[in-house]
């Protein structure tokens, strides 16, 4: 009983110091040298209240508006959109892959069972032998294992790039459900204020309709020049006109949102998406002392450098193909002529047996294959590089944005009180018969034109917070906070 384990006995402790002395080939990866700015080059601007809001938000950084309707739009829009299921699937789809992965790792067992009916020929160059019978059955029933000793990190390194690919998938998810955010909080603002201007055309156009009507009268009775309700017919025909294009815009914004909220195409084609009244927006802005490496934690940036992470492992799995390839084999069975006595004692079999392949020449396809390995590498390198610098981009211009848009709300407010003002003293002076009618329409002309920059300038303030939060990757602690 002791000789059929020998073979195994024998081999064991090779197997063993196979497994014990294997060793990855191929670079291991470190993080490229990045030319960093210690921390940003600007001052904060935000009164402390407010930077501490943007701690709090965290990474619903939206709840900084404190606009319940828009909560549960983007809760909504993170539940349903379609763009945000595409990347649960593909991280799905990235775990997966990293089973199959580390599945190569571990021998592969298989059961089969086999049987066969044969009859021997009497006339060919081969009869069966006398006394032999013609017609004989074969079955078969084994327990087989295969084995292929990662001794050079073939398998190890897929392994870390199949994870490097799903922490990527991971980050890339992070990335569009930031960004589906933001376009929520965008699209949710452009859609007040479309409505909000829509109200300002309307009232505009009510306005000169009446003034219309007046001086139609006025004209019939003789005390007013045709000439003016002309230049009457003109400022109602384009207000109308205005109120066409807020209308269109309005719509485009209300289908917008649907789309992005994942409605089905019959609310997208039918719904009109519920409003709130925004609160009064705070100022935030970076604080200062933040270090500018935080950047990096942005989706976008882990996904590159995880790419980059598993294009540097593959070239470990590419350089593996130069060296000696170990595979194990055995399998454990019976095999018999007769189906009752497959399982006895007699008819068991079985084998064990090691192989060593090593590649001679092959017209230079693994050097072709780490060369290529090494490309996609450099490639993913060089993506990385450009993300960090497109990212740093991205804050400053955000950064620009809101302090633009910031004050430009309050040039456009101030140049509308203005207009305001300058309207009522125009229609005293009307009244007075100091000035004409021309006057006062040339003041509501320019007044609805304010009032119309003046809301745009509102949403652009709304929506350059929601770059900078994106630029950032969500929202921040502060050095003290941790």
């Amino acid at each position: 009983m002791s000789k059929p384990r020998q073979p195994f006995s024998r081999l064991a402790p090779l197997a063993a110091a196979l497994l014990l002395a294997g060793c990855a080939v191929g670079p291991d990866y470190a993080r490229p040298e990045l030319d960093l700015p210690q921390t940003w080059p600007l001052r904060a601007t935000a009164a402390p209240e407010a930077a501490t809001s943007a701690d709090r938000a965290g990474e619903r950084w939206w709840a900084l508006y404190a606009d319940p309707t828009l909560d549960r739009l983007i809760d909504e829009a993170l539940a349903h959109n379609a763009d945000a299921r595409v990347a649960a699937a593909r991280v799905l789809e990235a775990r997966a892959q990293a089973g199959i992965a580390d599945a190569d790792l571990y021998p592969s067992i298989s059961a089969g069972l086999s049987g066969s009916r044969s009859q021997s020929t009497l006339r060919g160059a081969m009869p069966a032998a006398a006394g032999q019978p013609r017609i004989q059955n074969s079955y078969r029933g084994t327990l087989d294992v295969a084995y292929e000793v990662d001794f050079w990190g073939k398998y190890r390194r897929a392994s870390e790039a199949a994870r490097a690919d799903l922490l990527a998938a991971g980050s890339a998810r992070e990335a569009v459900l930031l960004t589906l955010t933001a376009q929520v909080a965008q699209q949710y603002f452009a859609l007040l204020a479309a409505d909000a201007q829509e109200g300002v055309a309307r009232r505009t156009l009510a306005s000169r309709e009446e003034t219309r009507a007046l001086f139609s009268r006025q004209v019939a009775a003789g005390i007013a020049a045709e000439y003016d309700l002309h230049q009457i017919d003109a400022d109602a025909a384009d207000a109308r006109a205005r109120l066409a294009e807020l209308t269109e815009a309005r719509d485009r914004h209300e289908s917008a949102l649907a789309l992005l909220l994942g409605r089905a195409p019959r609310a997208v084609m039918l719904d009109s998406p519920e409003r709130g009244a925004p609160t009064a927006l705070p100022a935030p802005a970076v604080p200062a002392g933040l270090p500018a490496a935080l950047l990096l934690r942005r989706p976008d940036l882990q996904e590159a450098e995880q790419r980059l992470i598993a294009a540097n492992a593959r070239i470990g799995a590419a350089r593996a193909q130069y060296f000696p390839s170990v595979g194990l084999t055995a399998y454990l069975g019976s095999e018999s002529t007769a189906f009752s006595d497959l399982f006895s004692g007699p008819a068991g079999i079985f084998q064990f047996a090691a192989a060593i392949t090593q590649p001679i020449w092959d017209a230079g396809r693994i050097g072709f294959g780490v060369d290529a390995a090494e490309a996609r590498r450099e490639q993913a390198l060089a993506q990385y590089r450009q993300a960090v610098a497109a990212a740093f981009k991205d804050v400053r211009d955000a950064l620009a944005a809101q302090r633009a848009a910031g004050e430009r709300l309050t040039a456009e407010t101030a140049r509308a009180e203005a207009l305001g003002k300058a309207l009522t003293q125009a229609r005293q002076r009307y009244d007075a018969g100091i000035a004409g009618r021309l006057d006062v329409l040339d003041v509501e002309r320019n007044l609805l034109a304010v009032e119309l920059a003046r809301i745009d300038s509102e949403r652009a303030r709304r929506a350059a917070l929601a770059d900078l939060f994106k630029a950032l990757g969500g929202g921040w602690s502060t050095p003290a906070d941790g």
